[in-house]
């Protein structure tokens, strides 16, 4: 039974990056980068297993579906912060002042520009992480009547 020879199969080379651009991390791109490498130059005397070859296959989809379940944990951590920071809004809150001193004030407004919500507090821009509790203004009383 012949055997077709892997070298006439063609591969398109991969493509290096600059020097200063490499990239830091595993992804799809390079393991299918060394899993082709390593086809291209196994022994044809002994071929690589294909049991190995699965699992190296699935071990990628599995780096995948985690890679994408990290992108929505964050996302869904970033909504939460929002939220969060949302329902402080005409609530009395307490925080940790830049000098140590814990302070309170009124939370009137959100702002959501940065990487952390911030929160007005009785006109200071107070990040949500300084934010240490939460309570709810004293309904005034009325006076009785007389």
């Amino acid at each position: 039974m012949p055997i077709d020879p892997v070298a006439s199969a063609t591969f398109a080379p991969t493509e290096t990056p600059a020097p200063g651009t490499r990239k830091q991390a595993m992804d799809s791109e390079v393991f299918m980068s060394l899993l082709v490498s390593q086809l291209r130059n196994q022994d044809p005397s002994a071929p690589m297993d294909t049991n190995q070859m699965i699992a190296q296959t699935t071990q990628l989809a599995m780096m995948e579906k985690i890679t994408q379940m990290t992108g929505v944990s964050e996302e869904n951590f970033h909504l939460q912060m929002r939220s969060s920071a949302a329902a402080l809004i005409g609530n009395e809150v307490s925080y940790t002042g830049v000098d140590g001193v814990e302070a309170r004030g009124l939370a009137t407004a959100v702002s959501y520009s940065g990487p952390v919500p911030t929160v007005t507090i009785g006109g200071k821009s107070i990040a949500l992480d300084l934010v240490s509790g939460v309570g709810t203004l004293p309904t005034p009383t009325p006076a009785p009547a007389s």
